[in-house]
Order: C-alpha cells, then sequence, then structure tokens
C-alpha cells in the first residue's frame, strides 16, 4: 500500500478508480446559450461525420454512458434507446449530440442502458446580467472580455465538426468555458451588492449537481464511463473528476483522430 512523504496512506491512483471519458460538445439540435454553432443535424455529411466520431470514442468501450438530461426523463429516453438499438429505421426521439453521438456509440459497444445527468432547477441564470445592470461597478471589464471572446468563438464556426470538438475538448476551452458562463459575471456588481456573482454561483451549483447525479449511479470499478454534456458542463465536470478518490479521466484527445 502506498505511503506519502507525510506518512499519509494513499490509495494507488490508478489501481481502483474509474475510467471516464468526459466529452464536452455543441449542442446540435439548437441551444439557448448565447453561443450557437451552426451545425444541420439532418444534412447528409453532418450525420457522416458524427458517426465516425462515434467510432472515434467507441474505441473507449464504454460500459455506461451519461447524457445531458434530467434523471426524470431515464425511463423514457432508455425506452427510446432500446427501439434505436433494434430497430434500424428507428429516429431517436432525442435529437442532436444524443441521437447523433450517444446513440451511436451505445450501439457500436453494446451498452445496455443511458442514465441521464443534468439538473435543471438552477438552469434558468441570468448570464446577460453584465448588459443589463444599472451603475455597476466595473462597466468594462465583463463587457470587453464577453465581446472578445464571442468573437473568437465565431471562428470555430469555419472548422470542421472533428475540428471543433478537439478544440472543444482542450484546457484552454475549458477554462474559457468556465469563465464565459461564470466567473467572468464576478465583475459585474452594484456598490456592496454581488449581483454577478450571485449568478455565477447559480451555474456552479448546477454543475455541482450534475456531478452528484453521475455520483449516484451505481459502478464498479470495472466500469468505464462516456459523459456527452454541452463543453461548459464537461469544463466543470473535468475540474471534480481531475481532483476525485473514484474517477480518472482519459485524454479525450487520444481518441479523436
Amino acid at each position: 500500500m502506498p505511503v506519502s512523504k507525510n506518512n499519509i496512506v494513499t490509495e494507488d491512483a490508478n489501481s481502483s478508480k474509474i475510467k471516464v471519458f468526459n466529452f464536452g460538445t455543441f449542442h446540435m439540435a439548437g441551444t439557448s446559450d448565447a453561443h450557437k454553432t451552426e451545425f444541420d443535424e439532418n444534412d447528409v455529411k453532418s450525420k457522416s461525420e458524427t458517426y465516425e466520431i462515434a467510432k472515434m470514442i467507441a474505441k473507449f468501450k464504454p460500459t455506461v454512458i451519461c447524457v445531458e438530461r434530467e434523471p426524470s426523463e431515464n425511463e423514457n429516453m432508455n425506452k427510446d434507446y432500446q427501439l434505436f438499438l433494434n430497430n434500424d429505421k428507428h429516429l431517436p426521439n432525442y435529437p442532436g449530440e444524443i441521437g447523433l453521438i450517444a446513440y451511436q456509440v451505445g450501439k457500436l459497444t453494446n451498452v445496455k442502458k443511458i442514465y441521464c445527468i443534468d439538473e435543471q432547477e438552477t438552469a434558468q441564470y441570468n448570464y446577460n446580467i453584465t448588459n443589463e445592470l444599472e451603475n455597476p461597478i466595473d462597466s468594462i471589464t465583463s463587457k470587453m472580455y464577453l465581446k472578445h471572446t464571442f468573437a473568437n468563438l465565431a471562428e470555430t464556426d469555419k472548422l470542421s465538426t472533428l475540428e471543433k470538438l478537439r478544440s472543444f475538448n482542450t484546457q484552454e476551452f475549458y477554462d474559457l468555458s468556465i469563465n464565459l458562463n461564470a466567473d467572468i459575471l464576478s465583475y459585474t456588481a452594484t456598490k456592496n451588492h454581488f449581483e454577478g456573482a450571485d449568478e455565477a454561483a447559480k451555474f456552479y451549483r448546477r454543475n455541482l449537481r450534475i456531478y452528484s447525479n453521475l455520483n449516484q449511479i451505481p459502478l464498479s470499478k470495472n466500469d468505464r464511463v462516456f459523459i456527452i454534456m454541452g463543453t461548459a458542463h464537461a469544463a466543470f465536470l473535468n475540474e471534480f473528476l481531475k481532483r476525485s478518490p473514484k474517477y480518472e479521466t482519459v485524454n479525450v484527445l487520444d481518441y479523436l483522430k
């Protein structure tokens, strides 16, 4: 049994941790997010591209798949997923990245069940508060950051689907996603108040609850978990997972080749 320099007993980091493929994506069937990636999920080329990506991910050989829907949808989703597995003509009732990638990965790797781990009670936070708050103490930092960031994000629309997803699953993009969706709001406040920080805290809370939903799934050390969610959620999950005593993340880019 490994022992640290301070004689504190520690567990071998790789001996019993559950492998996790934490995959961040743009929403392929429309979104209310501030930045929307242009994508036609019904286009033949789009379907071909996502199927090739699903085959890359399938090399991870997951035993469990988690998606961005609430746990209350577990039963309906798995009925739909079973129809998809057993009928080649069945079109998924869950569009976008769930039907295009999650279902396909599951079919390729014989995954029996999909888990919904999203949380919506705190989903409606006001990330536009920077443009709505009157007389903020700092009226520049957040607005300039958002303007510059959205301009740069527009450039990613020129990339192929695979190139976009490779870019979205880097530490640099994870950091940008957390800053864009939460931390930058903390610069927006009126004197002695915390309007922006309070909105950012709602998004932190949502992602912690998503992580809690993941932790409530019955798993064994032999399981291999594939998570597919919007990149902002993947970014937060990456922070939680890398400090976890239970999980070990794999490098997504090792598979997206």
